[in-house]
């Protein structure tokens, strides 16, 4: 059973994930050059979403909902490394970064459409 959480963080999740995958996609060329406290600030919003998220959301159950589960504690453990490592080179646009792109689009045109839609 899909609870009322799992509806509100889905339609949060969803449109956010795919208007970021399509502005990455987009403006690739702006983390060519990025300074590491860029970096790590990005690092510190990555945290504290991903904790948002696992806090209300660390529901295991194998449905869909489980997608939101997983990607807070992916968007966490990104934050995490961020911070330690703010000095990681940069992905470059490449073939591999474009389809990973366009998975975390499907993703959350999928989340949208079973947070809005069902």
């Amino acid at each position: 059973m899909v609870n009322e959480i799992s509806m509100q963080i889905g339609s949060i999740l969803g449109p956010v994930l795919m208007i970021l995958s399509s502005s990455e996609y987009l403006n690739f060329k702006i983390w060519k050059d990025v300074a590491p406290t860029v970096v790590a600030l990005n690092g510190l919003v990555l945290v504290i979403c991903g904790l948002i998220i696992v806090r209300f959301h660390n529901f295991w159950d194998p449905n869909w909902t489980l997608i939101i589960t997983i990607l807070g504690w992916l968007i966490f453990l990104a934050g995490v490394f961020r911070l330690f490592v703010p000095n990681a080179k940069q992905a470059k646009k490449s073939t591999f970064s474009t389809i990973f792109l366009l998975i975390l689009f499907m993703i959350g045109a999928f989340i949208s459409y079973k947070s809005y839609i069902n």
